[in-house]
């Protein structure tokens, strides 16, 4: 690590020593239209970066109408029109490579009525751009008082086991991140953390499924959720209110500030969450020895859950000058998690009749915190678009568990024949992250655009879990289901991008390369591991347009999915004597290759074909427990090879002028070759389809409303068989000049439950899982503060800069 902390240092003394090297800049100038009454005179013209939207300058219109834009780097822009905060125009972007003339700009609406009419371009709720799915949260009046997890189960393409695994059109190992970082947490845990993110607080979200080198090569895609980040100057912020209820109690409140001078941007969120919920889980297992039946379970586990969620984000970003800023973001997330559960078991013997039957009565409190800090500096070099870019980050998670369980068994005249069985468990966990990563980029001026990085992260995992067994009424130790496990990774990776347009083609070609450092210690029964191992990722884009109204897009890349730190902990968790969830420390990371084509109509009819195998697949499994075949076990293990074969189509409709309409559609044929407990998978392959639209209506006088649809097939994930599901949302909005008013009922007719089998040489399940997904939601949300200040001008040799920061935030 330390050899690599040294290059980085050596690329950012070179791009600051290369800082003088070159002062081009360009203008960009403008005219506003005069049209009948319309006065074009003092109105606001801002320009922002197209690539990350942020806010370049703004300025005044003179009495002619005419604007100029001075000393802006060569880039790729856009620009809007406002009058006392309401937009009049928004255009489309542009690239400027030297001094740029925008096509003269039409306001068609009178003086007269701006007063009263604010015209707007609403973003849509489902978008493609970049090669990226992009889901616009606050577009959606469904969203309402929901949380970021509520929210990936109705996004379109992605699917959500019945243990809290997401998978992204038909592809696991999912790597899930919040504004760019790494959540570092899977299943049940990640699943806890996403609940208690509000979707007030949510911008948007990225569904990025090829990444190119420049991201970490990790996970088969990527999961982006970006937060809420004000743009506008001066002092203002929001305010969202939601209560609601389905067979429990869901609160959420969420406040943001920002202020914003030409020089600093000073902004912070902080939401709370109280949700009450349920996990209803019914189990039908059956056991067999060399296919001979020899017991079963029948078993109803209900699990009531109360959450409460407390999460909060600061940030400062600072503009020294034209070339350089600096940024620093923090974020904490408290999160109380307390589940109280009751499983009731009947015991059947090997003629299927009832011998007996077991209670269970389980209690927990849980507690995650995670802390999150990042500082970024930002410098352009010169005028053709070199940048250089670095970014520390540090990061902890820590977890506090308390599991209590108590075990009563009875005959069938409802006599306890035995000692209750009570086992009490304590659960320690401290993970600690590291990150440094520069990022440089230059364009020549041939307009070969060369991109290059390099990044360094040491993790430490240290989680201890303690359980007694005080069914004698003292403590015991109980060694078999204790364990200490300390997990350390250093992964070290570079990248270099380079990408042109010439033409109708558009070519982006990358190499990433990353160094694996791994040492696992389980302290309990003295056993230890070590790996490391270095990899190549490539990656490719061609884009081709063949004429105005068609396009082709070629996206290759290469992937690995590491082991999670859960899924590696080898520790035991238990829902009741007979089922447990437990890590596997010898899991093995699953590298993918992923194809796609993409054809595009219109610039909106997004249709894309795509094929991907994956090679040491991790696999999450129930199956029979090594050590006891009559009870099971929840774990992952590694498959030989999965492949996918996908197609995917999003098709938008405008069908009246009120009335837009949004689908995407998703064909899978998945294959799977693997041997786990005994039981063979020999290509076993499975056709599977998933459904979603979107229709949004305008009443008028404010008033909208919106109805979606979910639809998934039957679908076989190797050993899994999941049963169709569907569940239909409806929401209604009224927007005021400051405030907005959603109503949202979610899963209307109660159906977005989970049913499925899995099938093992010895053993078979069948299980049912329903949650509170049917809720009514109302949320109030109230903006205030000034919008955007007035531009003072001096000359025209100052004006005004409002730069966004480096996009961290």
């Amino acid at each position: 690590m330390k050899s690599i902390l040294i290059f980085i240092g050596l690329i950012w003394l070179n791009g600051h020593q290369s800082a003088f090297a070159q002062n081009q800049k360009i203008t960009i100038t403008g005219q506003l239209k005069k049209t009948g009454t319309i006065s074009p005179e003092n109105l606001l013209v801002f320009l922002y970066a197209k690539e990350n939207e942020q806010l370049i300058k703004t300025e005044a219109t003179d009495q002619t109408g005419k604007f100029v834009f001075e000393n802006i780097s060569p880039g790729r822009y856009y620009v809007t029109v406002e009058e006392n905060g309401k937009t009049l125009h928004n255009g489309a972007s542009f690239s400027a490579t030297s001094d740029y003339t925008i096509p003269e700009i039409e306001l068609a609406i009178s003086s007269e009525s701006l007063k009263e009419v604010v015209i707007t371009s609403s973003k849509k709720f489902i978008e493609r751009q970049d090669g990226k799915m992009i889901m616009n949260v606050d577009s959606a009046i469904g969203s309402s008082g929901s949380t970021a997890f509520e929210l990936l189960e109705k996004a379109p393409s992605v699917a959500i086991d019945n243990n809290d695994n997401i998978s992204l059109r038909g592809k696991s190992g999912i790597q899930i991140q919040i504004d760019g970082k790494p959540t570092q947490m899977s299943g049940s845990n990640l699943a806890d953390y996403l609940r208690g993110i509000p979707a007030e607080s949510i911008d948007k979200i990225e569904f990025i499924t090829n990444p190119g080198s420049k991201y970490d090569a990790a996970g088969t895609a990527i999961i982006n959720i970006k937060m809420k980040k004000s743009k506008r100057k001066g002092s203002n912020g929001s305010i969202s209110l939601s209560n609601g209820a389905g067979r429990y109690f869901k609160n959420g409140n969420n406040v943001t500030l920002n202020h914003r001078t030409e020089k600093w941007n000073i902004h912070g969120n902080y939401g709370f969450a109280y949700r009450e919920g349920f996990n209803d889980l019914r189990l039908d297992r059956k056991f067999y020895e060399d296919n001979t039946f020899t017991g079963a379970y029948d078993q109803n586990n209900f699990l009531k859950i109360q959450l409460r969620n407390h999460t909060g984000r600061f940030g400062v970003d600072y503009l020294v000058n034209d070339k350089h800023s600096f940024s620093l973001l923090a974020n904490v997330v408290n999160n109380k998690f307390n589940p109280t559960g009751s499983n009731v078991s009947d015991v059947l013997d090997n003629t299927n009749t009832l011998a007996s039957n077991f209670e269970t009565k389980n209690k927990a409190n849980n507690q995650w915190k995670n802390y999150a800090v990042n500082l970024n500096h930002k410098v352009k070099i010169d005028t053709l678009g070199t940048e250089l870019n670095t970014d520390f980050d540090w990061a902890n998670y820590g977890n506090r568990n308390d599991q209590d369980f108590t075990t009563r068994y009875y005959d069938l005249d409802g006599a306890e024949f035995q000692n209750p069985y009570i086992l009490e468990g304590n659960i320690k966990g401290d993970l600690n992250i590291i990150g440094l990563k520069t990022d440089f980029t230059t364009t020549f001026k041939n307009k070969v655009k060369l991109e290059s990085g390099l990044k360094s992260t040491y993790v430490k995992s240290d989680n201890e879990l303690t359980f007694y067994d005080w069914s004698s009424g003292n403590p015991v130790l109980d060694e078999t289901k204790s364990n200490h496990f300390i997990y350390k990774e250093n992964i070290n990776a570079a990248y270099l991008i380079a990408s042109k347009e010439f033409g109708k083609w558009k070519t982006n070609l990358g190499l990433r390369v990353e160094n694996t450092n791994i040492d696992g210690e389980q302290r309990v029964g003295d056993q230890s591991f070590k790996n490391n191992y270095t990899q190549l990722f490539p990656s490719a884009f061609v884009g081709y347009t063949i004429s105005e109204k068609h396009s082709l897009e070629f996206n290759y890349s290469r992937r690995i999915t590491r082991p999670s730190y859960d899924q590696l902990n080898p520790f035991k968790f238990f829902l009741d004597p007979t089922t447990y969830e437990e890590g596997n420390p010898y899991l093995s990371p699953q590298t993918t290759n992923s194809f796609e084509l993409t054809h595009v109509l219109n610039k909106k009819v997004y249709t894309t074909l795509s094929y991907s195998q994956t090679a040491n697949n991790i696999t999450q499994v129930i199956m029979p427990s090594e050590g006891n075949n009559q009870q099971t076990v929840q774990t992952n293990k590694n498959l030989n090879t999965v492949t996918t074969w996908g197609l995917n189509a999003i098709v938008p409709f405008e069908i009246t002028k009120w009335w837009t309409n949004n689908n995407s559609l998703n064909f899978n044929l998945n294959s799977f070759s693997g041997n786990v407990s005994g039981t063979a998978l020999n290509s076993q392959s499975n056709f599977a389809y998933d459904f979603n639209t979107t229709n949004n209506f305008k009443f008028g006088n404010g008033y909208s409303g919106e109805l979606s649809a979910n639809y998934r097939g039957n679908q076989i994930y190797a050993f899994l068989d999941l049963k169709p599901v569907w569940f239909l949302n409806l929401g209604v909005q009224k927007k005021f000049e400051k405030a907005t008013l959603r109503l949202a009922v979610n899963d209307l007719f109660f159906t977005n439950n989970i049913k499925a089998s899995n099938t093992f040489t010895n053993y078979t399940e069948r299980f049912a899982v329903s949650r509170d997904s049917r809720n009514v939601m109302l949320t109030f949300t109230y903006n205030f503060g000034n919008g955007n200040s007035q531009p003072r001008r001096t000359g025209g040799a100052e004006d005004i800069k409002q730069r966004a920061g480096s996009g961290n935030g």
